[in-house]
């Protein structure tokens, strides 16, 4: 299999590149063409960012690290306030909507960054050795 064109970076790298938002190969482009779209290509180094297909994958560990984060301190609040349900609408839900909001773009590009590194670059004729 013939090496690509762009760096391959480590493990680590990769997914603290891309959970910054940068390119996981060079580090130097932004990965993000809005709030969840991934460019087509690094305009640095020419890295096949688009053929990526993150899917569910980023929404699901966001659900699972948010869940984590909301649902003890929930409970802690619970068992220690007993407050109205009222109280708990008005602190949970927005801190569940920010907390969501504000990591999933970097879950997603960290995801990028893993799938990057692994190889996983979509159904592109170049990533399965074929000729087009």
């Amino acid at each position: 299999m013939p090496s690509p064109k762009w760096p391959l970076p480590g493990m680590p790298q990769a997914l603290l590149r891309g959970f910054k938002g940068a390119c996981p190969s060079c580090g130097k482009s932004h990965i993000f063409n809005g709030y969840l779209r991934v460019v087509k290509e690094c305009t640095n180094c020419g890295a096949p960012l688009g053929s990526i297909r993150a899917d569910d994958v980023p929404p699901y560990a966001t659900i699972f690290v948010v869940g984590h984060i909301v649902v003890p301190l929930m409970l802690v609040l619970e068992k220690t306030e007993a407050p109205p349900l009222w109280v708990h609408t008005v602190l949970w839900v927005p801190l569940t909507l920010v907390l969501t909001l504000g990591l999933l773009r970097p879950i997603k590009g960290a995801v990028v960054g893993l799938m990057f590194q692994l190889g996983m670059l979509g159904a592109q004729p170049e990533s399965l050795g074929g000729d087009a």
